[in-house]
């Protein structure tokens, strides 16, 4: 079979009643309105919620960056089409996913979108103007001082005019696109603060089918207003929420103990927050934010995929603050000062590809390099040898490709395919990311779990009854410890499963404390009674093919976990983290692949792994 090429990267429904939005009395009247607000027909509806995995941050030829740096020249109607599973012409050749996704939201910087698009006309006033002069020229360090030029402010009504033009296109492309049943299109943009190169981006995603001209970093590079600005709108009729990323790259600013005015958080700040950000996006192209070896010692596997550095030069971005993990935990030790918890985040991943292309496959995902395959400009030894660090030129960033990783994505569970359910999941946080596999992935929490709740044929079905589910609230019930049932299913092209962890935070006297549990594994493995730690699965990753064996693993996992170490008096959160066993990484894939060693600074195998929204206990109600 032929493998795909490979792809470019840097580095209208009704709309539902806000209760739909933040829960019903039970999920089943949720599904009975969901299936109301479809469009277009009859909708497949599961009252008990079924998986759909996609993307919800992907750059086109519209955001100024992916044009300029990476000359992308994918639109955003040619990304939606590619993401539904469409054969698309790029490079000069029909590519197609290996399968599609079930949602997309394609997120072009909202400062200057389609505005550097206008470079395409030699004659233009843009391309006449110092910006235009500058990045006609191209390269890396103009385009540090484009970006320091941009910003100085706005470039002229003439501009504004256009990118105008070009958010009206990027709705028209996403309503297009909607499915609803079948792929479901979020209008949605990136806002792009970043005070000092630390960065506080986020993606703001709208529910329904139209929106408001974008709030961007131009107005505010505070994410204070940009909460403020979507509480407007909500009242506007216009429902979106924000999701940060790239927390690892903030530099302790994403998560901090202040807002970004260096002041105390206080009950009104954690309050707006709370109510605009649901979720984090944990894991991207440019590294993952759970956590970090230097905050998470004695975690063995804290140290996948890091990407510790701001986005701009080889300046170091300092941990704390910085990973979802961390915010987790601060988040409860402030919600025991003020009574609310700013940091109250469930999980998701995505791409943040530059290509307009979502490619979450190791096998497919080629770096920088545009394509490997069919003539593309990339079909070179030496362009794949700089790809993953073993060519003669050093990077000149900290976005030395070989870092860089494939998309990873995010899985809802939602009782359809439709912007109402998807927005829905998001709100409630029933979600959670994934490196790019599609594993399934339960998560419930409850008072009352027997231990044989899953041999039940409907035990999902049981579990909402008697539970809450992942992005949820457990309230207090005595001095009984909770119990959880979680379930990971294997992503069927992928490899088996190496086990199943809870990571668990709390405070206690003002500090934050974390504990890592294995709760499920494949094998004949035992814990070690003295490190508390489970062996290594193993590992068939043949180095010389990239073969490997699903000889070992599991293809499922599942259990009923009680928390031994339960304090009835202590806040706590809890979340999943499950491993698949090792696989090559794409580097390893490439270097085999043009007969190149394999890179030094980056493992040649990774052992790609999902992570849910936590559940949270409070003594009192939250």
């Amino acid at each position: 079979m032929k493998r795909p090429v490979k792809w470019l990267l840097a580095a209208a429904a009704a709309p539902l009643a806000w209760h739909v939005i933040v829960g019903f009395g039970s999920h089943a009247e949720a599904a009975q309105a969901v299936a109301k607000a479809g469009a277009g027909g009859p909708v497949k509806v599961n009252p008990d919620r079924d998986a759909y995995f996609g993307d919800l941050h992907l750059h086109t030829t519209n955001s100024f960056d992916a044009y300029m740096l990476m000359g992308t020249k994918t639109t955003p109607e040619q990304a939606y089409a590619f993401a539904k599973g469409s054969a698309i012409d790029y490079l000069g050749q029909p590519i197609r996913r290996s399968e599609p996704l079930d949602f997309l939201a394609v997120t072009d910087h909202s400062e200057n979108i389609g505005v550097f698009n206008q470079l395409e006309d030699p004659n233009s006033s843009f391309s006449l103007s110092e910006i235009g002069k500058l990045a006609k020229v191209g390269g890396y360090e103009n385009f540090r001082k484009i970006v320091a030029l941009l910003s100085g402010g706005r470039l002229g009504p003439e501009n504004e005019k256009v990118a105008a033009s070009a958010w009206a296109r990027n709705i028209a492309a996403a309503n297009a696109a909607y499915q609803p049943g079948k792929f479901t299109s979020f209008i949605a943009y990136e806002w792009t603060s970043m005070p000092s190169g630390q960065n506080l981006h986020r993606n703001v995603i709208f529910r329904g089918n139209d929106a408001p001209s974008p709030f961007t970093a131009q107005d505010s590079t505070d994410p204070q207003d940009l909460w403020t600005w979507l509480s407007k709108i909500r009242g506007e009729g216009y429902e979106a929420l924000a999701i940060p990323h790239n927390g690892n790259a903030s530099n302790g600013l994403m998560y901090d103990w202040t807002t970004l005015k260096g002041r105390p958080i206080d009950e009104a700040y954690a309050e707006l927050r709370a109510a605009n950000e649901p979720v984090s996006e944990i894991a991207q192209n440019k590294g993952t934010s759970e956590t970090h070896p230097a905050l998470s010692g004695n975690d063995e596997f804290a140290g996948y995929e890091i990407f510790d550095h701001l986005l701009l030069g080889n300046v170091p971005s300092k941990p704390q603050g910085s990973y979802w993990r961390d915010a987790l935990g601060r988040g409860l030790v402030i919600q025991s000062k003020i009574g609310v918890n700013p940091y109250k985040d469930g999980a998701t991943g995505s791409g943040d590809l530059h290509s307009g292309l979502s490619v979450n496959s190791p096998e497919e995902y080629g770096g920088v390099a545009a394509a490997n395959l069919g003539g593309g400009k990339a079909k070179n030894k030496d362009a794949a040898a700089s790809d993953i660090g073993v060519g003669s030129q050093p990077a000149n960033s900290a976005l030395a490709p070989q870092v860089l990783s494939p998309a990873a994505l995010t899985g809802v569970w939602a009782e359809s395919n439709t912007r109402e359910a998807i927005f829905a999941a998001l709100r409630r946080k029933e979600t959670y990311a994934t490196s790019g596999s599609h594993i399934r992935l339960r998560f419930f929490g409850g008072w009352g779990f027997s231990p044989a709740l899953q041999k039940g044929a409907n035990w999902v079905h049981a579990a909402y009854q008697k539970g809450v589910p992942m992005g949820g609230d457990l309230p207090a019930a005595g001095a009984k410890a909770p119990s959880f049932a979680v379930e990971a299913v294997k992503d069927p092209k992928r490899g088996n499963l190496d086990r199943i962890q809870i990571i668990k935070l709390w405070q206690a006297g003002g500090k934050q404390q974390e504990r890592i549990f294995d709760v499920a594994w494949a094998g004949a493995r035992q814990v070690d009674v003295k490190t508390g730690k489970l062996p290594a699965i193993g590992d068939t990753v043949d180095r010389k093919t990239g073969a490997y064996a699903n000889s070992i693993g599991a293809a499922r996992l599942a259990t009923v976990w009680t928390d031994p170490s339960f304090r009835p008096e202590e806040q706590a959160v809890y979340y999943v983290r499950v491993l698949e066993i090792p696989t090559p990484r794409w580097t390893t894939l490439r270097a085999i692949e043009y007969g190149l060693p394999l890179p030094k600074d980056v493992p040649a195998t990774i052992q790609q792994r999902a992570w849910s929204s936590p559940i949270w206990y409070s003594p009192h109600r939250s």
